[in-house]
């Protein structure tokens, strides 16, 4: 059984790229971390995203013009007529929106497990602003082509922001350099896209892994075991590295086929005059678009992502009572309320959108309140009350502990919120009115 002060007599001297690779971990691992079902790969596939993202971009670079005269005939002709101009296109975006889940997912797997507790705190901090970062990236990209996709997402995503009250106008001109999206909206994403969000990126990503290894590496299911109990250790190469580069070649090879069979969309050249009916802003914001149509517009913008905000930041410090195993859903009784959790709001949050489609809201029902409070304030109570009397009836029921309270909560917040999404997405027709498939409204 090896120790931490004396490594196994198997372990090989690391060189060249494996030496370069070992600057990010320690020479020796606990063997129950490198089990798949630990992390699933998702920060190095996370890293890994980030890199294939800046390489495609220097590529674009080399052929594209960032001017509303020539941004759109470049792209075009990237498309058209330059050799594998095309699939680099496609491996940037279909790269960047990866990048985006699996960072996503990552913050998941790290809450799910427990590993945003102390001595976590500050990183968990770190990972939400690296996700933020990582959206504003993708937003920021999205104007580039100069089409009317990519035109009218970014004016009606910036335009959100004028219901902020007091400041909304003032940040519309400052997100977009101006009251409208202009060439200068387009010089100001294109310097954020290619300079300032990856130099960000890189310096909080590399914090971020520096911050890993320093709380020792992946939590571990059984970390406050004594001494009697140490786990065994094994090299980190290869046993470590090797698993890292398979993850990495399965990272590049899932973008590199999504990039020759579905390639990057682009359609007509930006018009200002000519508004798509509907006009929506990306996904990764159509939930809070999908908001703005069920409640009043200051909350939807403002109030509930702050409170989605607050919630997440809040999360590492809360008072445990008992600590964190890095196991999944803590035990049987967390995967019971997870799963609880996700059919409760699969079941609330659609039956909530139909009634209001039908009338049935509370804006309607009580107009001489007034919208802040018949859209906005009533319809916030209502949720707070529902999921409220959910998790007390799951924590009665199941006899959660706190943590596993706290994570049927976020659960439930996570998945009502996916359901706005792909409602915005997908179920949006016309004047955003609600259309089913087969085009019944």
């Amino acid at each position: 059984m090896p120790s931490d002060s004396q490594p196994q007599p198997s372990a090989r001297k690391p060189g060249g790229f494996a030496n370069l690779l070992l600057h990010l971990h320690p020479k020796m691992v606990p063997e129950e971390t490198l089990a798949l079902e630990r992390t699933f790969g998702l920060g190095g596939a996370a890293l890994i995203l980030f890199l294939v993202l800046i390489a495609s971009g220097a590529l674009l670079l080399f052929a594209y013009e960032p001017s509303t005269e020539r941004a759109y005939g470049a792209v075009r002709a990237l498309e058209d007529e330059v050799p594998f101009g095309s699939f680099v296109r496609a491996i940037h975006h279909w790269a960047g929106n990866l990048f985006l889940v699996v960072a996503a997912l990552h913050l998941l797997r790290v809450l799910y497990t427990g590993a945003f507790l102390p001595p976590r705190r500050f990183n968990w901090l770190l990972g939400l602003g690296l996700l933020a970062l990582a959206a504003l990236g993708n937003f920021t990209g999205y104007l580039l082509p100069w089409d009317q996709l990519a035109y009218w997402a970014v004016t009606i995503g910036t335009g959100m922001l004028k219901y902020v009250p007091l400041a909304g106008e003032a940040l519309v001109r400052m997100a977009r350099g101006g009251s409208d999206v202009s060439p200068k909206t387009l010089s100001l994403f294109f310097v954020f896209h290619i300079a300032i969000i990856p130099i960000l990126l890189f310096g909080l990503v590399s914090f971020h892994f520096w911050l890993v290894r320093k709380a020792g590496g992946v939590m571990r299911k059984s970390p406050e075991e004594g001494p009697a109990a140490r786990p065994r250790l094994v090299p980190v190469s290869p046993d470590l590295i090797v698993r890292e580069g398979a993850a990495a070649l399965v990272t590049i090879a899932a973008v590199f086929l999504s990039a020759a069979i579905f390639r990057a969309p682009l359609e007509a050249s930006a018009n200002p005059g000519l508004s798509p009916n509907p006009a929506k802003a990306p996904w990764y914001f159509m939930g809070v678009q999908e908001l703005l149509v069920q409640i009043h517009p200051t909350f939807a913008v403002l109030v509930v992502p702050l409170l989605g905000v607050a919630f997440l930041a809040g999360l590492p410090f809360l008072r445990y009572p008992e600590p964190p195993d890095g196991s999944w859903f803590r035990s049987t009784r967390g995967r019971k309320s997870t799963a609880l959790s996700v059919v409760a709001a699969l079941l609330l949050t659609p039956t909530a959108i139909l009634l209001a489609e039908r009338g049935l809201r509370p804006d309607r029902l009580f107009p001489k309140l007034g919208p802040s409070v018949s859209a906005g304030v009533i319809p916030l109570a209502i949720w707070v009350i529902l999921v409220g009397a959910l998790l007390v009836a799951l924590v009665r029921m199941l006899s959660l502990s706190r943590f596993e309270a706290v994570q049927a909560l976020f659960t439930f917040i996570l998945v009502a919120f996916l359901v706005l999404t792909i409602v915005g997405v997908a179920f949006r027709g016309p004047s955003m009115r609600l259309v089913f498939p087969g085009g019944a409204a």
